[in-house]
């Protein structure tokens, strides 16, 4: 276990901040980012969400109030049990108020039933099960920036109407790739397709050839990859060397982040179709973002989506502290109150966070560019189309969440 305390002594200006519990007295916050540091998602969450955490520290101006808020950071290494233990000491020793990342959605669900348990905060950034909003929703948890659901609605629908109307899924076999599954085929149904198979593979494959050969035979329209990171661009490079596109089958990307199809290139993946809420180069303020986070991050590299919630979920949650007069120990109260208040950041815009936790971002359906549209390295996607939060994420009656009916 690997476990980084980074200082948060943090002095900044002040952004949409009022000034609500400034002042002499010093109030004191301990946030932990827990994501894979070191496997598969290290690249879209990793070092660059605690880079993002401190970020919305410093953009929250509480440092110059007297706020002394510390952010702590941790490897979960996608292991539920490793993460559990990891938060539960920070709960129990450490004195850490809210965790977020959350990349991993075994992590994810079983730190959140933790947290519940110890009445802390679980602020989901990079965790994707549509589970957290639904049968495994608690009062303790936001999921800022998107779910299968959203992904699966998006995506799966687009290729179905597209007439790409029989799937068969390659799958990482836990509970991110199992409920991606499960929403695409939801969605896939819906749009009039139906799903001929699927197969099911460990996480952190490096030989995806006989699952490709079973979909191959299938003789499916569309392959779907319901994983991520480096599985998926494993999987997609392979597909590739098979010729599967070649023979008419496309290829169904539910979910890859940016350094995903930096990494896969765009003479393997352009034309993919995929699903984010958020992309560096959407507008001048997600760009300016962007190029702050760059000029800190190695390699220069731009935020993905996972980082640039972890920015926005932490810059909101202590908003809602502000709003208690630094009053962080009894969670769900605090939850309570990032529900009450209208989110408002410069990277996912205006918004509400709803009484299953779930916020509510648009989504955007991207094209992987070709190499002659790209402008530069990170220069990788065109917008096809965008779907208000409200439409793109399940409705709150659909999800199974016991809060909904309370």
């Amino acid at each position: 276990m690997r476990i980084n305390r980074i200082s948060a002594y943090l002095v900044a200006c002040a952004v949409g901040f009022g000034a609500t519990g400034a002042g002499a007295q010093t109030r004191a916050i301990k946030i932990g980012v827990l994501e894979d540091q070191s496997g598969l998602y290290a690249d879209a969450t990793g070092a660059g969400s605690t880079l993002a955490a401190q970020m919305a520290v410093e953009d929250s101006g509480l440092a110059a109030k007297g706020w002394k808020i510390e952010i702590v950071a941790a490897d979960h290494q996608n292991k539920p049990d490793v993460g559990v233990n990891i938060a539960r000491k920070w709960v129990d020793e450490d004195g850490v108020d809210a965790i977020t990342g959350l990349g991993s959605s075994g992590v994810a669900l079983a730190v959140n039933q933790l947290m519940k348990a110890k009445n802390k905060l679980a602020l989901v950034a990079s965790g994707g099960t549509s589970d957290l909003t639904g049968s495994a929703c608690t009062p303790n948890t936001v999921h800022w920036t998107y779910d299968t659901y959203a992904l699966a609605n998006s995506t799966g629908t687009a290729i179905t109407k597209a007439g790409g109307d029989s799937w068969f899924f390659i799958t990482a076999d836990y509970a991110f790739g199992a409920a991606l599954e499960r929403d695409t085929t939801a969605a896939v149904e819906k749009a009039g397709g139906k799903v001929i198979g699927h197969v099911r593979h460990p996480l952190n494959t490096s030989d995806f050839s006989s699952y490709l050969l079973q979909a191959q035979s299938s003789g499916a329209k569309v392959i779907g990859f319901a994983n991520a990171g480096g599985d998926a661009t494993n999987a997609i490079k392979q597909a590739a060397e098979f010729g599967l596109t070649r023979s008419g089958q496309k290829i169904a990307a539910l979910l890859m982040f940016l350094p995903d199809v930096r990494a896969l290139g765009l003479e393997a993946g352009q034309g993919l179709n995929l699903t984010e809420t958020f992309y560096w180069d959407l507008n001048d303020d997600t760009r300016a973002f962007s190029a702050r986070f760059a000029q800190r991050m190695k390699n220069a590299a731009v935020p993905t989506m996972p980082q640039a919630g972890v920015y926005a979920v932490v810059l909101h949650y202590l908003k809602a502290v502000v709003a208690l007069n630094g009053d962080v120990k009894d969670g769900a109260k605090v939850v309570a109150k990032m529900k009450e208040i209208p989110t408002d950041d410069k990277l996912f815009g205006k918004g509400k966070i709803r009484v299953d936790g779930r916020n509510l971002p648009p989504a955007y359906l991207f094209q992987v560019k070709s190499r002659s549209e790209s402008k530069g390295p990170w220069d990788l996607y065109k917008v096809l189309a965008s779907t208000p939060g409200e439409q793109a994420f399940r409705a709150l009656s659909e999800g199974g969440c016991a809060l909904a009916s309370q």
